[in-house]
């Protein structure tokens, strides 16, 4: 029994690793193992407009999302987030963030970021879902300009409202940030308490083809790629600032 012990800690231990390798290879790959970050970082933008567009013109959604973006300080929008389960649960993905500036009242970005948390109990499975966070605050958009922040700590998140009842739920929501997603059509509020949001230099270096950081691209703007130009001018339409 101890030996039949100590072999199911092995195999525990190995695919926790293997579940860790395989997340770090999706959203933290290094810059030698991605040979064309400028490419990739065009299409996640691409990607987010797409995803920002579906989730905002949806009927499903009624006018409890697109009330609530009129609030919004900043938006972070993961084209896909994908979550891998056996034993251990690991989720994670890219995606990009615009913060609004109401002295200049523009929406400026975007700056590439990651979402990874993991999760250990009995399960198995997978599915890729879509995830738009509002950040309905100063202070929100401020954790989300770190190099990292973890949501629910740095930042309050609540899972924003859908179906029956969600525009009325909209008005009375509190938090620093609100979360939806959508896996397979289907709109669902979803909670990020844990989850921590983190920075992908590589890609903001090969986007503005320079070392700069979310403030440099965000608040200072000091930095800027027309090839954003459609994901801005859509999210500034949908929000009405």
């Amino acid at each position: 029994m101890r030996h039949q012990g100590q072999r199911q800690g092995w195999i525990l231990g190995g695919l926790i690793v293997l579940v860790l390798c395989v997340i770090v290879s999706v959203v933290g790959a290094p810059r030698s193992a991605r040979a064309d970050d400028a490419k990739d970082a065009q299409q996640l933008v691409d990607k987010a407009r797409l995803t920002f567009d579906a989730f905002i013109t949806d009927k499903e959604m009624g006018p409890a999302l697109r009330t609530l973006v009129t609030k919004a300080h900043g938006i972070l929008i993961y084209p896909m987030v994908l979550r891998g389960a056996f034993i251990v649960g690991a989720s994670g993905g890219s995606g990009v963030f615009l913060a609004h500036d109401a002295k200049a009242k523009k929406w400026g970005g975007p700056a590439f970021y990651t979402i990874g948390e993991a999760s250990f109990g009995l399960q198995a499975g997978g599915d890729a879902s879509e995830v738009v966070l509002v950040a309905l605050t100063e202070r929100g958009v401020k954790a989300l300009l770190g190099t990292s922040a973890k949501l629910g700590a740095d930042a309050s998140v609540a899972a924003g409202p859908v179906g029956a009842g969600a525009d009325a739920a909209t008005a009375n929501l509190s938090g620093d940030i609100i979360s939806y997603s959508r896996a397979k059509g289907i709109y669902a509020g979803v909670s990020l308490e844990g989850a921590v949001v983190a920075t992908r230099d590589a890609l903001n270096k090969a986007y503005y083809k320079k070392e700069v950081t979310p403030s440099d691209i965000l608040i200072k703007r000091t930095v800027t790629n027309k090839g954003a130009a459609g994901l801005v001018q859509a999210v500034a339409k949908a929000t009405g600032k």
